[in-house]
């Protein structure tokens, strides 16, 4: 991993936390449970966002294991149904489906942090952690619509990232896990209360 996204998230999380403590406190303490709400809404828009997709990986293990059957490969049962999480082989139906099932199965490696720290950060910092929990999800679709689609284009799992948008999820990430981390500092040295 680069310096860059993370000194970019480092710099936008603190500059973003410190102007949201001292510039709009007044502002967010009116309306601190209506700010405070915004980022688990989009979380629970991701996360039904999420349940969908699953069922496109679904809908592709049949796909391609028909696709296989008929090309003349040997074992398709045993190498692309359940309990495989993916298929097994490089043939360019095993190649395909394994991209479709990628684009779902890398959400599960950041959406625990992302939901955690992002409902951590929205008690100190509401708008802040909404805008880098919306960043997140955006680029969270463009980059799963990128491997989703590299299927089309004979499995190459390259072509995850040809979407402008997508690699900004991991900036969005990287926010979230910076203000709920300064939230948590707040909330334990007494700076701020939950409740």
């Amino acid at each position: 991993m680069t310096t860059k996204p993370l000194l970019i998230c480092l710099s936008t999380a603190s500059i973003g936390g410190f102007l949201e403590l001292t510039t709009a406190s007044k502002f967010t303490s009116s309306h601190q449970s209506q700010l405070t709400a915004i980022t688990p809404c989009i979380l629970i828009g991701t996360g039904l966002w999420t349940l969908a997709h699953g069922f496109t990986v679904g809908k592709a293990r049949i796909k391609y294991a028909t696709l296989a059957k008929k090309d003349g490969e040997t074992n398709v049962d045993e190498r692309y149904l359940l309990p495989n999480l993916y298929a097994q082989g490089t043939s360019k139906h095993v190649r395909a489906f394994n991209c479709i099932q990628r684009s779902h199965q890398q959400i599960f490696e950041t959406y625990t942090t992302v939901v955690l720290s992002g409902v951590m950060g929205a008690i100190s910092f509401p708008i802040c952690t909404a805008v880098s929990t919306f960043v997140y999800a955006v680029g969270r679709y463009q980059l799963s619509t990128g491997y989703a689609e590299a299927a089309g284009e004979g499995g190459d799992a390259s072509k995850r990232y040809k979407y402008p948008l997508a690699k900004f999820m991991w900036y969005g990430f990287l926010c979230n896990v910076l203000l709920g981390m300064g939230s948590c500092g707040l909330i334990v040295g007494g700076k701020k209360t939950v409740g």
